[in-house]
């Protein structure tokens, strides 16, 4: 029988234990996450999940490993269909605050024309429940309307709505480029290296490398909230006015 656990499938990075990881390696094709493995998900399948909430993932709740991570417990391992999902008008950039964990996560911000392949979960209510714990009050749960931003599955099929995490700091615009967001999703490692060039302050906060970014920021909540301020201080902070998605319930 093949294997299926995720470490067997190459999604053994859980980036709450390894934050330099964030933000995981996403599904990319329907899949089962039950019992710390991957299945293959058939679309007639997920009808039977469809009184689930339908959730937007774009950081590492993409990552069955940190979904996995979030929301199993001993003797009670998450079942969650994870499908690949392309959202009009939604692009990816990095909230303007510094993790639980040290990483600097990805926010969603609206962006017209944008196309961005992203994943959906879909969570019961305790499930739901748990998520929120681990996102508030960094990041607020809109409802994202299909009929303002498309949603598409691999199937064609198109979702009436979702939830989506929106950062309540904002997010990081790029150093230096005139205000457009910064990317989101990449490497974290290169990431961290770019804001710490941009800044003394952080250099000195943080510094001198990602590595010492993560075990300073991850091990102390001062730390973390020093260095948000340090990229609202730089003027790194997009203005959230700026932002369709702030406008949603």
């Amino acid at each position: 029988m093949d294997d299926l656990s995720l470490a067997a499938l190459g999604f053994g990075d859980v980036p709450a234990e390894a934050p330099l990881s964030y933000p995981g390696r996403p599904v990319t094709t329907p899949a089962l996450l039950t019992g710390g493995e991957l299945r293959p998900l058939d679309p007639a399948l997920l009808a039977r999940y469809r009184h689930r909430h339908p959730v937007i993932a774009v950081g590492s709740n993409a990552s069955p490993a940190q979904l996995h991570h979030k929301l199993s417990r001993p003797g009670h391992p998450a079942t969650v269909p994870m499908v690949p999902v392309r959202v009009h008008g939604i692009a990816v950039g990095c909230s303007a605050h510094i993790a639980r964990y040290g990483y600097v996560a990805s926010a969603p911000y609206g962006e017209p024309g944008a196309r961005t392949p992203l994943v959906v979960s879909w969570l019961d209510d305790a499930q739901l429940a748990a998520v929120d714990r681990t996102e508030v009050p960094n990041y607020r749960r809109v409802r994202l309307p299909g009929a303002d931003f498309p949603m598409v599955l691999p199937s064609g099929e198109r979702l009436d709505a979702a939830y989506l995490y929106v950062s309540t700091h904002g997010v990081l615009t790029a150093p230096g480029d005139g205000g457009r967001p910064l990317p989101g999703g990449g490497d974290q490692g290169a990431l961290l290296t770019r804001l710490l060039a941009s800044s003394a302050r952080l250099r000195d906060l943080l510094g001198p490398d990602p590595d010492a970014w993560i075990g300073r920021a991850g091990a102390d909540a001062a730390v973390r909230t020093a260095g948000t301020r340090v990229f609202h201080d730089e003027g790194w902070a997009r203005p959230k006015d700026h932002d369709p998605l702030s406008t949603l319930p």
